[in-house]
């Protein structure tokens, strides 16, 4: 006869319960004027290259790398920090780059630090630079306005023409 159910029990109680029977808002399609972002977008941790890894090969990223081991080939990064263990062979283009340790090649970027225990055997192409004191560096230094361009130094092969090809 009588049942302590509370479908029919009268009051806020029951509007209450209707609403844990319907779909979550996340499962609602929304209007697109209601879209606000849950969290704001975080920038992801700079990818680490460890002291017993040696990559044989070019490495591209958008994002940021720390290098600790051996890189035999050309990286490009938002920003390059070259450990103070660490060893690249090949030419860097990055908006910002620290070097600590010892790069064998070309550097371009927008910013580049060479710090005391830096060792740069090549040209660095820059727009704003800062060697500090005991830093080791061989090659020239050349300012430009955009210093990540293809423009620095490296022909482009023009397209063999037919008489090339006989």
């Amino acid at each position: 006869m009588f049942s302590k159910s509370k479908i029919n029990e009268p009051g806020p109680k029951a509007a209450a319960d209707t609403e844990k029977t319907r779909p979550a808002d996340s499962m609602m399609p929304k209007a697109p004027g209601d879209y606000a972002p849950t969290a704001p977008r975080v920038k992801p941790a700079a990818s680490i290259l460890s002291s017993d890894l040696t990559i044989t090969g070019n490495v591209k990223t958008t994002g940021d790398i720390q290098v600790e081991g051996v890189v035999e080939g050309d990286i490009r990064a938002h920003l390059l920090t070259v450990g103070e263990s660490a060893t690249i062979r090949g030419e860097i283009v990055a908006d910002d780059v620290v070097v600590n340790g010892r790069v064998v090649g070309r550097v371009r970027g927008l910013k580049v630090r060479l710090t005391s225990t830096a060792r740069v055997e090549g040209d660095i192409v820059h727009k704003t630079i800062a060697i500090e004191s005991g830093a080791h560096f061989e090659g020239s230094v050349q300012r430009q306005d955009d210093p990540l361009s293809n423009g620095t130094g490296t022909p482009k092969l023009a397209p063999p023409t037919p008489a090339e090809g006989n």
